[in-house]
C-alpha cells in the first residue's frame, strides 16, 4: 500500500477550519529559497516549483533506476508547501507580494539521506533539463504552533489569520515569529484545476506561552 503523508499525519496536514495547537516534530524538506511575486508567470517562484518537482519525482521513482536507496517504500509525494515572509514585518502583508521572501519545500520521507539528495539533483539536472542546483537538503523542526484549514483564495487569508490571533490570545499563547520561525502554508489543492472558493491551505504560525 502506498504511504500517504496526508492520510498518516492528519494531525499536521488535515486540521479543522477552526484553531488548534500542536507540536510539529523534525522533518526533512527538498527546498528553493526565493524572493518576488509568487504570481509572476515564468517567476521566480514559478521555476522553484519545476525543480521541486522534479527532484521529487526522480526520489519517487528512483527504485526504476540503479540507484538503490536503503528502507525505500512507495510513497505519495507530498503537497507542496512554503515559508513566507517580509523583512522588517511580522507576519505578511498581501497586498505588497512583490516583497515576499519565501521557503518553498516539499517533505521528505525520513528514508531519503543527502546522498540521495545530492543523487536526484544531479540526474534530474541531466535528465529533465531542469537546473536544480539551488534545491537543498533543508531539516526544519517547527515546535510549537498554531493551525487551521483555510478555505478560499489566498487574498482572504487575513481574516483566518485573525481568527488564529485571536485563538492564541484567548489561550494564553501570541506569535513567536523570527528568522527561522515563519508564516507556514501547505497546498491541498491544485490551483490549476479548483476555483479559488475551494482551495484549501492549511496556515500554520509559530507560537510560545505569552
Amino acid at each position: 500500500m502506498t504511504f500517504d503523508f496526508k492520510k498518516e499525519y492528519k494531525e499536521f496536514y488535515l486540521p479543522k477550519n477552526k484553531p488548534e495547537i500542536v507540536t510539529v516534530p523534525k522533518a526533512n524538506f527538498i527546498a528553493v529559497r526565493g524572493k518576488g511575486d509568487p504570481n509572476d508567470e515564468g517567476g521566480a517562484y514559478q521555476q522553484a516549483i519545476g525543480i521541486l518537482y522534479a527532484v521529487a519525482y526522480t526520489l519517487k521513482m528512483s527504485y526504476k533506476t540503479d540507484h538503490r536507496i536503503e528502507g525505500f517504500y512507495d510513497y505519495v509525494v507530498p503537497p507542496l508547501e512554503g515559508f513566507w515572509w517580509q523583512e522588517g514585518l511580522d507576519g505578511v502583508n498581501y497586498s505588497d507580494k512583490s516583497a515576499f521572501c519565501w521557503i518553498s519545500v516539499i517533505r521528505l520521507p525520513d528514508f531519503i539521506t543527502k546522498m540521495d539528495f545530492d543523487w536526484a539533483v544531479d540526474t534530474a539536472t541531466k535528465k529533465k533539463k531542469v537546473d536544480c542546483s539551488k534545491a537543498e537538503f533543508l531539516t526544519i523542526e517547527e515546535g510549537l504552533c498554531v493551525q487551521i484549514m483555510h478555505e478560499g483564495a489566498f487574498d482572504d487569508e487575513p481574516q483566518t489569520v485573525a481568527v488564529m490571533d485571536r485563538f492564541i490570545a484567548d489561550n494564553g499563547y501570541e506569535n513567536d515569529f523570527t528568522d527561522t520561525r515563519l508564516h507556514h502554508e501547505i497546498y491541498l489543492s491544485d490551483a490549476r484545476k479548483v476555483a479559488p472558493p475551494k482551495w484549501r491551505t492549511v496556515i500554520r504560525h509559530p507560537i510560545r506561552k505569552a
